[in-house]
C-alpha cells in the first residue's frame, strides 16, 4: 500500500508554521535543534583514515570517513590500503547508498576518484564548490577542459561538452575503462557561488540548482549512487544532500522533516550540514520550493552571532577550523528570514486511486503514520516500483 501524498500547499501551511516557530526568540528554535545534533555520530571510529598509509589522501586531517559507511574501492595489486578514498555512502529516501559525500579530489587522488566512480557506476556528480576561493585551493581540477581527454590511471576521461547555465555549469563527460568495451557518460552539475562553510547570496539560486538536479535523477531508469562534493565533502554536501532528499518528498506530497533529515546524514558521516547557517538554508530553500515567501527581511535586528560548542569527533579531539569556520559564517550569515503568514485553509491530500476528499486531519494523520517509517526509506514507499 503506497502513502498517500498530500497537496504543496498544505504542507506549505504545517513547515510555514514550524519555521515561524523555530525563528521566535533570535532563532531560538533552530539553535536548539541544531545544538542537540551535535552529539549525533560521536561514538563511530574513523580508523582507515587514520592510518598512516591513508593520511596523505585527505584533504582535511579533521575530516575522515566513517569506517561503518566508507566507500571501499577494489584493491589494485592486492596492494594494502589502496581500498581507501575519503568518501561515504549517505541515504538519500531510496536507500542507504543513494548519495557518496566525499571531498574534492587532491592530485594524488585524482585516480581513486575515477576508479569510484567507475566502479560504483556513477551518472551523476553535484560539485558545490569553486575551485578556488580567496586565493586558496578548494578543489583540484579533476575533469579535463572542453573538448580535452585525461587518463587517470586506467579510466580515459573526455569532456564531451558543457553548458553554461547563468549560475551553474552542467558538463557531459565520457569514460572508458582499460579492458572494458563499454563507455559510460556522467553528467557533472557545477555550482560554484557557494562560498566555504558559509551559505549562498541568494537562497533561491540554490533551490533552483538543486530542483535541477532533482529533476534529472527522476529522470535517470537506472544508476549508482550521486557523487556530492565540496571542498571538505561535509559542510556544503550535506546541506545540498538534505534538501535535495526533502525536495524529492515534497515532491510527492510528505512533508519534510529537516532535523530528522540531517540526523541520519549525520550517522553516515561526519559533521554534515557544519554551522547553524547551513541548517537554516535549508528551511529556507523549502519553503522557498513550497512557495512560502523567504525573501521578506525579518523586522528586528540581525541575528546575533551563534556561539555553540563543536562537535567533537575521532575521539576526543576538537576541530579548531569547525570552530574558526563557525565565526566565520556567523560574521557574514545573512538572518533567517521569517515566511509570511497564509491563509489558513485546508488543503486537501490527494491519492492516485480515489477522488474523495480526506478529512481535515489528514495531514496530521500522514506525520504520524510517517513516524513509523526509517527516514532513508521513505522515497522507496512513495515512488512506483519501477524507480526502485
Amino acid at each position: 500500500m503506497r502513502i498517500r501524498g498530500c497537496s504543496k500547499s498544505q504542507i506549505l501551511q504545517t513547515f510555514q508554521a514550524h519555521c515561524l516557530s523555530l525563528a521566535t526568540n533570535d532563532n531560538a528554535g533552530y539553535r536548539q535543534e541544531f545544538e542537540e545534533l551535535e552529539v549525533v555520530g560521536r561514538e563511530y571510529t574513523c580508523r582507515a583514515g587514520q592510518l598512516d598509509a591513508n593520511k596523505n589522501k585527505n584533504r582535511y586531517p579533521f575530516i575522515l570517513p566513517y569506517d561503518h559507511t566508507r566507500v571501499q574501492l577494489s584493491l589494485l595489486d592486492s596492494k594494502l590500503h589502496s581500498d581507501y578514498i575519503n568518501a561515504n555512502y549517505v541515504p538519500g529516501g531510496t536507500s542507504e547508498h543513494d548519495f557518496i559525500c566525499t571531498q574534492a579530489p587532491l592530485q594524488c587522488t585524482m585516480v581513486d576518484f575515477w576508479r569510484m566512480i567507475w566502479e560504483t557506476n556513477v551518472a551523476l556528480i553535484v560539485m558545490v564548490t569553486a575551485l578556488r576561493e580567496d586565493g586558496k585551493v578548494m578543489c583540484d581540477q579533476y575533469w579535463p577542459p572542453e573538448q580535452g581527454t585525461g587518463c587517470y590511471g586506467t579510466v580515459q576521461v573526455t569532456t564531451v561538452s558543457r553548458q553554461r547555465h547563468p549560475e551553474y555549469y552542467i558538463t557531459t563527460i565520457r569514460l572508458k575503462q582499460q579492458g572494458f568495451r563499454a563507455v559510460r557518460h556522467v553528467t557533472h552539475y557545477h555550482y560554484p557561488l557557494w562560498p566555504d562553510q558559509g551559505v549562498p547570496q541568494i537562497a533561491s539560486s540554490l533551490c533552483t540548482f538543486t530542483e535541477h538536479v532533482r529533476q534529472h535523477l527522476d529522470n535517470i531508469s537506472s544508476h549508482g549512487p550521486t557523487v556530492v562534493h565540496c571542498s571538505a565533502g561535509v559542510g556544503r554536501s550535506g546541506t545540498f544532500v538534505a534538501l535535495l532528499w526533502l525536495l524529492q518528498l515534497c515532491a510527492r506530497g510528505i512533508p519534510p522533516n529537516v532535523r530528522l533529515a540531517v540526523q541520519d546524514l549525520r550517522k553516515r558521516r561526519v559533521m554534515m550540514v557544519q554551522n547553524i547557517e547551513q541548517y537554516m538554508l535549508v528551511h529556507q530553500c523549502l519553503l522557498h520550493y513550497l512557495g512560502g515567501e523567504t525573501s521578506k527581511p525579518r523586522s528586528d535586528s540581525r541575528a546575533a552571532p551563534v556561539s555553540l560548542h563543536p562537535g567533537v569527533h575521532h575521539g576526543s579531539q576538537q576541530s579548531m577550523r569547525s570552530r574558526r569556520g563557525r565565526q566565520r559564517c556567523s560574521e557574514r550569515a545573512q538572518p533567517m528570514p521569517q515566511p509570511q503568514q497564509i491563509k489558513h485553509t485546508h488543503p486537501e491530500c490527494i491519492t492516485q486511486s480515489s477522488a474523495a476528499q480526506p478529512p481535515p486531519t489528514s495531514l496530521q494523520s500522514l506525520q504520524t503514520a510517517l513516524k513509523s517509517i526509517h527516514p532513508a526509506h521513505l522515497l522507496r514507499r512513495i515512488m512506483p516500483s519501477t524507480h526502485n
